[in-house]
């Protein structure tokens, strides 16, 4: 992995990286929030030698204090010391637990010894290193002392009495948040490259292409607009889901220049992966260029072509397969030119073996004949064997993969289905990809916003335009 590649990785899981940061931030807070604050009082010793009358006297009682300083530092925090000063002081906690609140340091070369105790309450930490001191100062004479009672050889003042700290020395708040940020951020940028290792989703051109066998002729940008509006109006319309239709509008014309697909299926290997969305816009899009377009919903189990488009959903596919009605009372014309829709029709109990029968593969081949591109919205592959029919019949098929969701083994499957009944995958197209790179491109040099707002206000101006569905969730 490049420089590239992990900037890349950062941008697509952003949102993990701080969340991370997040929750281990609060988790420092926390942390800091519920330890018990302790309190540091500090006293400081100056351990002296018997001095001499000569240089080099003076020179050895210096060395003398030096060496003594370090066992005096092990005897502070020692056990004897710490009973003492309970006793002195009447605590009621063992010895250990005071051993363990006890710090003695040196510093090179000095005769000095920094006494540092923790405790809960300010005062009793000013309390306990004073005693400790002090019962230190008594416990040197005693063991200096020889026993003819002569003068010892070294012996310790108190240079720094303790006083009453103002501030706990634990915890330390500004430390542990810092620390809760850097670590937090370690751990998200390594929980996302977790995540994209484990990821098996197809999220980039060649996975794609290495599955289906074929190019990919299309990338859509998220737009949430589509969720409430699933037909883009393209008459003036030049945003970057407008602009990405009509690349793939012409990817499709050019993939076979001899004999271009006329009847083509979109199908996708799962539900929500926008393949409603996309073969509505694909008619569009062929229709804005002046093409007769038929639409045709050929997903008979959720049919949903008649809502996105105010259409008469009962009557269409399934009516004339059965014989209810003819091609030419079911062909309903929309608001946009150039294009009708053949809906769904009824809801059959067996739309597999409908769309299976010599009646749907005349109906196909009249359908070719009467129109320039007739485009076929149908179910899921892995959900039922509807689409793979459908392909079968018709020119190819153009396979969906929504960005980030469709799972590799899912395509793969999805492409097996459609093989084993020799249909042709003309290429794939990828859906509700992030609206960045080329796509954020047409945003601002055309004007997204005013060139969607001029298009809605050309339909509204339109008296036969009818009233736009409600919001839906649904993204077939």
């Amino acid at each position: 992995m490049n420089l590239q590649d992990f900037a890349k990785l950062l941008r697509a899981r952003w949102l993990t990286v701080c969340i991370t940061i997040v929750v281990v931030a609060l988790g420092a807070v926390a942390y800091t929030l519920f330890t018990t604050p302790l309190y540091q009082a500090s006293t400081r010793l100056y351990v002296s030698a018997a001095g001499g009358s000569t240089v080099s006297e003076m020179y050895q009682g210096n060395r003398l204090s030096q060496e003594r300083v370090l066992s005096y530092s092990e005897l502070l925090m020692g056990e004897t010391l710490a009973k003492r000063t309970i006793d002195k002081l009447g605590l009621d906690i063992s010895a250990e637990s005071l051993q363990g609140n006890v710090k003695a340091s040196t510093k090179p070369d000095t005769v000095l010894i920094d006494l540092n105790v923790v405790d809960e309450s300010p005062v009793r930490a000013r309390d306990i290193a004073n005693a400790l001191s002090d019962e230190f100062v008594v416990m040197v004479r005693e063991l200096e002392t020889p026993e003819d009672g002569s003068r010892p050889e070294a012996r310790v003042v108190v240079e720094q009495r303790a006083s009453i700290p103002d501030s706990p020395v634990i915890p330390k708040t500004s430390r542990n948040i810092g620390a809760g940020l850097a670590l937090g951020l370690l751990a998200g940028i390594a929980l996302a490259v977790l995540r994209d290792l484990l990821d098996n989703t197809v999220k980039d051109r060649q996975t794609v292409e290495e599955i289906t066998g074929a190019g990919l002729v299309g990338s859509i940008p998220l737009d949430k607009e589509c969720r409430k509006e699933p037909a883009i109006p393209f008459d003036g319309n030049n945003s970057a889901i407008a602009e990405a239709f009509r690349k793939l509008r012409t990817n499709l014309q050019f993939l076979a220049v001899d004999n271009p697909p006329r009847v083509i299926v979109i199908t996708s290997s799962t539900p929500n992966e926008g393949k409603s969305t996309t073969a509505i816009n694909i008619a569009l899009a062929l229709a804005e260029a002046e093409h007769n377009v038929l639409l045709v919903d050929g997903d008979m189990r959720r049919p949903i072509l008649h809502k996105y488009l105010d259409l008469v959903g009962p009557v269409g596919f399934s009516t004339v397969l059965s014989g209810r009605a003819s091609l030419g009372e079911a062909l309903q014309k929309t608001r946009f030119p150039g294009l009708t829709v053949l809906a769904a029709g009824t809801v059959p109990p067996n739309p597999s073996e409908l769309l299976g029968s010599l009646t749907a593969k005349n109906l196909l081949s009249e359908l070719r004949a009467k129109f320039d591109f007739v485009v076929m919205d149908s179910s899921p592959l892995l959900a039922v064997t509807d689409a793979a029919i459908l392909a079968a019949a018709a020119d190819g098929v153009l396979m969906m993969a929504r960005f980030g969701q469709t799972k590799r083994e899912q395509l793969t499957h999805a492409v097996g289905n459609l093989e084993d009944v020799g249909a042709s995958v003309l290429g794939a197209v990828f859906t509700m990809t992030p609206a960045h790179g080329n796509s954020s491109y047409y945003y601002s040099y055309y004007g997204e916003d005013s060139a969607r707002r001029s298009s809605r206000q050309a339909l509204s101006a339109d008296p036969a335009a009818p009233s736009p569905q409600p919001p839906s969730t649904d993204v077939p």
